[in-house]
């Protein structure tokens, strides 16, 4: 039986069951779930020890003895013996793509110094063939000791790196995303070559930056869209790579306790290998995709044939323009209302022109579609905040849209209560506060951090909707790394005492909601995922530890044991017993 006939019949059973069974007709589950510790983020009832499934999707839920009425000769029973299960943990913006591709290239998040990287590429050069590109992503500029480095703008030169790779083109992408690193070989390629002093100009490419030394020569970073140039020459990935990479990604999702994913901008070669995947029955993640919103033809494409939601297997969705509108903290790329504390005359820049995001928002109305735009930086956040008030005003009732913004990461003041007000959804990553804190001071100064940076709880009583993530591969895809940041607002070192501007911290009860039901309503999925009731989908996360009670420092030791998608397990981790 295909999966779509699959789904159907599920879907059948469980509404004849829910709705038509009487007392003396008690359905059979084909699982229950018994003697857990269950906090199912529903409001009419937070704790409850069993569940029930049918099909794919929650018969009942509630204590250890009412489950077993429903109990049959092929019911299967697992024992959670004691263990914390909540709601399956949402992904509200990573790149899913990207997860997988980490694996596979080289993996830089955990490098601690320049020399570091350059060992890690020269090991790489050893193993590749002379002229094969060698890519990968995850350094940190801010992160590392650069006390011997030479700095040009807040950033290391190529030398190091191109003296150990002088015949293997290497691009190595920030951690953000947003900037990268090229070798003199992968620069000789792009054309990108010396200017003489007198036409030296900042900003060679419409919101990016090619960023050279005194003479003209380039240092082998670029910043925001400047980096297409350096792109563009990479060859493209095969299919089997592709798959290899969605695969990896599927599986590193299970380990971590994730069931749905908010995949934040793809384009079309990667929704039709979703679609091929979800046909071939391997898609064990829920997706809801954001288009790339700078691809002009795949956004006119998709308004003409319209959003699709997938109301039988709930695993593909594609309803949503994502619109990247500035750069990172990180590299400077963020769009300040004031220069960066530590680049004077600097303010980072946009990296759309804002009337086509208006466009794109108005488009977006008229379509369907909802429109999730990426703003770090206060000017970039108050921009599209303005535009989504004109979008709303101008096309009168508008509706539930829930358009949101993605990281909203740092606010004037003024902007924080329009969230609430517009009903805007801020869709940030706690643990970039636990990651970028420590050195985001010395970005924006201290007044601008305490007064609008990372200001979750202030969100919350604006009125927000809050939605929780990681940015993955910008940070580990591990949902319990945010979790603690999110109640701690300290560095996952455990720094410093009390946290970060604690008056921001989230409670246990609103970080749980922020990855569950929020998210699930951050995407219009509230009503059939997000929180244990029955009739919605038996997906479900289960802990070591009791994550809502145990001390805040045991959060990050505590271990995914499972992860159930659609009432199937498929991830149990062994040393969790």
């Amino acid at each position: 039986m295909n999966r779509y006939l699959k789904s159907l019949l599920n879907l059948f059973l469980v509404s004849i069951v829910l709705f038509s069974c009487s007392d003396k007709e008690l359905p059979v589950a084909a699982t229950i779930l018994k003697n857990g510790n269950i906090y199912t983020v529903d409001e009419n009832n937070m704790k409850a020890e069993a569940i029930a499934i049918l099909g794919d999707r929650i018969l009942d839920v509630g204590t250890s003895a009412d489950m077993e009425k429903y109990k049959g000769e092929n019911t299967k029973i697992i024992d959670l013996k004691g263990k914390t299960l909540t709601p399956g943990f949402i992904e509200g913006h990573g790149h899913f793509m990207g997860l997988g591709y980490n694996e596979l290239n080289l993996d830089l998040m955990d490098v601690k110094s320049y020399d570091e990287l350059v060992e890690r590429v020269e090991e790489a050069v050893a193993n590749a063939k002379p002229g094969e590109w060698i890519v990968g992503r995850g350094w940190h500029q801010s992160k590392w000791d650069n006390t011997n480095e030479k700095m040009i703008k807040g950033f290391q030169t190529h030398d190091k790196l191109s003296a150990v790779s002088p015949d293997n083109p290497v691009y190595l992408r920030h951690a953000s995303g947003h900037a990268g690193m090229a070798n003199t070989k992968a620069m000789e390629i792009a054309g990108v070559l010396q200017m003489s002093k007198e036409n030296l100009t900042e900003e060679e490419v419409e919101g990016g930056e090619v960023i050279r030394d005194e003479l003209g020569n380039p240092t082998g970073i670029f910043n925001e869209r400047a980096m297409t140039l350096i792109t563009k020459n990479i060859p493209e990935n095969t299919e089997e790579r592709d798959r290899q990479a969605l695969q990896l990604a599927i599986e590193a999702s299970w380990r971590n306790g994730i069931t749905s994913f908010h995949d934040a901008g793809v384009g079309r070669e990667t929704i039709d290998l979703y679609k091929k995947y979800k046909e071939e029955g391997k898609l064990g993640v829920r997706l809801y995709v954001m288009l790339t919103g700078f691809d002009k033809e795949l956004l006119a494409e998709w308004y003409e044939k319209g959003p699709e939601i997938d109301t039988m297997d709930n695993l593909l969705t594609i309803r949503s323009v994502k619109l990247n509108c500035d750069g990172a903290l990180g590299s400077r790329g963020a769009w300040l209302l004031d220069e960066y504390t530590d680049r004077p005359g600097h303010f980072g820049m946009p990296t759309l022109p804002m009337e086509f995001v208006a466009e794109t928002l108005k488009d977006g109305l008229e379509h369907g579609f909802q429109v999730c735009a990426h703003a770090i930086g206060d000017r970039a956040n108050k921009e599209i905040l303005d535009r989504y008030e004109n979008a709303f005003k101008e096309n009168g009732n508008v509706g539930d849209v829930r358009y949101r913004i993605e990281h909203a990461q740092h606010l004037h003041p003024d902007d924080i209560p329009r969230f609430g007000e517009l009903k805007v959804i801020p869709a940030m990553q706690a643990v970039h506060m636990s990651s970028d804190r420590p050195w985001a001071i010395d970005r924006l100064g201290e007044k601008r951090i305490v007064e609008g940076a990372y200001m979750w709880q202030a969100l919350i009583q604006s009125g927000a909707v809050l939605v929780n993530g990681t940015d993955v591969p910008v940070e580990p895809v591990d949902p319990l790394a945010s979790f603690y940041a999110s109640v701690s607002r300290k560095t996952l070192a455990g720094t410093p005492e009390g946290g970060y501007e604690p008056e921001q911290k989230l409670t246990r009860e609103q970080a749980l909601k922020s990855y569950t039901w929020n998210a699930a309503y951050g995407a219009f999925e509230e009503n059939v995922k997000g929180s244990i009731e029955k009739g919605k989908l038996a997906d479900f996360t289960v802990f070591s530890d009791d994550i809502m009670t145990i001390p805040e420092n045991d959060i990050l030791t505590t271990k995914v044991a499972m992860t159930i998608v659609g009432g199937e397990v498929v991830y149990e981790n062994e040393e969790v017993k």
